[in-house]
């Protein structure tokens, strides 16, 4: 047993897990590719004359959301003995792969895709991926020749998703072009399901309501304590940011961990913003706390309709949203012009709030995928 499943299995002592028997199978597969990766590589005579190594056969967890599955991405990456290891969202990279490559195509000496795998094989040896989740046609074309090349350079592959394998970029734009990519999946990767009966995630939400009025101390200290509840961050460390990469531009998230983030009404909605940026913040998080929402009206009209496009795209991905708002969502938008449009936000919103959405996991019905 290495570190790993040790972990894990402390969890469980100091009461911080249930006992889950797909969580175990989860942490012994993961223990037993540590192990595997810590051991020296070796290779043959055609590993030395064409200078790949074999790789170790990757870990594919899927499962719906809260079931552990960062959690236990968490454990595996914070205790394998790996030191070209890299660990990065499954949206940011593709937006890295994707910039690499039109870098390739300026140069114009043939398939970019084979100098871009052999750069990425050439820096790390474990990419481990939060959230794979294929959501459009660009992506789906270069999948599979990327990840071909990237195994057989001897790179090994483990990701966290929300759905099984066979059903990613389900439905999408030619999707007979990416099925390769599923194959390649199915036999370099062990498929563990993590379906398990604890939702660890809405668990630790309990009966917070999603929605609270007004704005002030007493709201912003509830979602603060519901952030440290869904992220387990430790009251006293730091919070950290990042910038999300949208159309050749950035958005700044101010405080972000394991899918949850954090923005002000201000930033998202009262800022120059279109539906690209929404989209992106719904790909990419789970669960989005939301401060500082103030009643609307014809007076701000723009921020009301950004703040729509908002709730648009998180309903259409299942995204959860805590709030602080002036206003109930039936009294947010009182009167004037534009308030009977509005009322079709606001059945979202009250929806967002019940249990049956709130039990959905991410990109349930979002995803091309």
């Amino acid at each position: 047993m290495t570190r790993v499943l040790a972990a894990y299995d402390a969890l469980i002592a100091a009461g911080e897990l249930r006992p889950d028997a797909e969580q175990r199978e989860a942490a012994e597969c993961l223990d037993a590719l540590a192990a595997t990766l810590e051991r020296p590589r070796r290779g043959g005579i055609l590993a030395r004359l064409t200078g790949r190594r074999t790789a170790p056969r990757g870990v594919y967890m899927w499962g719906d959301v809260g079931r552990g599955k960062s959690m236990l991405m968490d454990l595996f990456f914070a205790h394998v003995d790996v030191a070209a290891k890299r660990r990065v969202h499954f949206a940011e990279f593709m937006l890295e792969v994707h910039g690499r490559i039109a870098i390739e195509r300026r140069k114009e000496a043939g398939d970019p895709i084979a100098p871009v795998a052999a750069a990425l094989s050439a820096e790390t040896r474990l990419l481990a991926f939060d959230e794979m989740m294929v959501t459009n046609s660009p992506d789906a074309m270069i999948l599979s020749r990327l990840f071909t090349a990237l195994i057989a350079a001897g790179v090994t592959i483990v990701t966290t998703s929300n759905r099984a394998p066979a059903d990613l970029y389900k439905n999408g734009l030619n999707r007979e072009h990416f099925l390769p990519f599923i194959s390649l999946i199915e036999t370099h990767l062990t498929i563990v399901p993590l379906n398990g009966p604890v939702d660890y995630r809405r668990d630790r939400l309990g009966q917070q309501d999603t929605w609270l009025v007004p704005n002030g101390p007493k709201a912003t200290a509830e979602l603060s304590a519901a952030f440290f509840r869904l992220t387990d961050h430790e009251v006293t460390e730091p919070i950290p940011s990042e910038d999300v990469a949208v159309q050749g531009r950035v958005l700044h998230v101010p405080k972000t961990l394991k899918g949850v983030a954090v923005f002000s009404f201000k930033k998202l909605c009262g800022e120059a913003r279109g539906a690209a940026d929404y989209l992106a913040v719904a790909r990419r998080y789970h669960t989005v706390i939301l401060v500082g929402i103030p009643e609307l009206g014809p007076e701000n009209r723009n921020e009301a309709a950004r703040f729509v496009q908002l709730i648009d795209a998180l309903y259409e991905h299942k995204v959860k949203l805590l709030a602080a708002a002036d206003a109930a969502p039936d009294a947010l938008y009182p009167e004037g012009d534009g308030r009977f449009e509005f009322q079709r936000t606001v059945s979202r919103l009250e929806e967002m709030r019940s249990e049956a959405y709130l039990a959905q996991g991410h990109g349930a019905a979002g995803e091309a995928a």
